[in-house]
């Protein structure tokens, strides 16, 4: 395990009605263009940034999801979009597909804030895992695959239910995370929250916040079928030809914040499924693409990641050796040290060597 390698920060330059969001970024996902797309726990749209140089992305371009896709409520309703992937000319992302307590709020007294605490709720576009075509920079409703104009691209989403989705259907005879999922267990409070996203050709890799079984944290591994009118079905996979496949990730007890490749290992970001500052780290997972089901998996500890007393807490991570011309991952965080704001718009992000 290396010591932490900060090679340098980058700057994020939004517009200046993003300045509240900028303190809630959750995923971020550098593309082969060098766009740099980012999404917020708190809204229901994408983010566009294009590189200046290595050490700045600006021109803000903000994308609603609901043009492209539908929403099942509101697009003033939060998707909480906690990862981002891109694969064959398609921007992915994905939800929480968690619930939520009421926070207290020091305007309340003691008696109102321990009822605030009882409340709990779920909202349906927290359920969405989705994809928009993605062409030279631009999202798009539908259009040609670039390579092969007799495809068509289409927006779409894995369909929805009574209980969120397909997959949550699935879950909730689980033997493991079924209890999480029907006990609709908060997800800061080791409920069921997804926070990673990774795609390989057909594999989609989903990181599970919570919940942590033991100290062993949990990835799903699912495929999807189009069968049109922007709906997406699971596909029966693994020995036992169900609708997903878990795998069982020893984190030292933490869960997974987020997913990245390099190369076909998989990189993890890994942090406190309960709502603390840290510990958080980096794993690497090798040979990630091909993960065998029943194996228990123990990846290497690659770096430390600072954090902060309230603040500073990473949320996402994306390749960046493109700009460094070094093997590097970029980190966005969560609740961001004063001294990362600047401007009305602004944020620092950091880029950290992987040795």
């Amino acid at each position: 395990m290396d010591n932490v390698s900060l090679l340098n920060q980058v700057i994020l330059k939004f517009k200046d009605g993003f300045k509240e969001h900028r303190e809630d970024v959750s995923a971020v996902r550098l593309t082969p263009d060098k766009y740099l797309w980012l999404g917020s726990d708190e809204t229901s749209t994408l983010e566009r940034l294009s590189a200046v140089d290595s050490q700045t992305f600006d021109q803000h371009k903000q994308f609603v999801v609901a043009n492209f896709i539908e929403l099942p409520m509101s697009e003033d309703q939060e998707i909480d979009i906690e990862g981002i992937a891109y694969s064959d000319y398609y921007l992915w992302f994905v939800g929480s597909h968690s619930w939520k307590r009421k926070k207290p709020k020091s305007k309340k007294t003691d008696i109102e804030n321990i009822e605030r605490l009882t409340k709990l709720e779920s909202e349906a576009n927290r359920y969405i895992l989705g994809r928009i075509p993605l062409i030279d920079g631009e999202l798009l409703p539908s259009c040609p695959h670039p390579e092969n104009p007799n495809e068509q691209l289409t927006s779409a989403k894995l369909y929805l239910t009574n209980r969120g989705n397909l997959l949550m259907d699935a879950l909730a005879s689980d033997p493991h995370l079924g209890a999480f999922v029907e006990a609709t267990i908060p997800g800061k409070e080791n409920g069921f929250d997804i926070e990673g996203l990774a795609i390989y050709q057909n594999k989609i890799f989903l990181g599970l916040r919570g919940p942590v079984l033991r100290g062993w944290a949990v990835m799903l591994e699912i495929e999807l079928e189009d069968i049109g009118l922007g709906r997406l079905l699971l596909k029966k996979v693994g020995e036992q030809k169900k609708q997903y496949k878990k795998h069982f990730i020893y984190l030292n007890g933490l869960g997974i914040r987020d997913l990245c490749w390099d190369g076909e290992d998989l990189l993890i970001l890994a942090g406190p499924t309960m709502d603390l500052d840290g510990p958080v780290r980096v794993y690497r997972l090798k040979d990630g693409v091909n993960l065998q089901e029943n194996v228990l998996s123990k990846p290497d500890i690659v770096m430390e990641i600072p954090y902060g007393n309230s603040e500073d807490h990473a949320e996402g991570m994306t390749l960046f050796t493109d700009f460094t011309q070094k093997p590097s991952i970029m980190v966005v965080y969560d609740s961001p040290a004063q001294v990362r704001l600047q401007g009305d718009g602004d944020v620092i992000a950091d880029v950290f060597g992987l040795g």
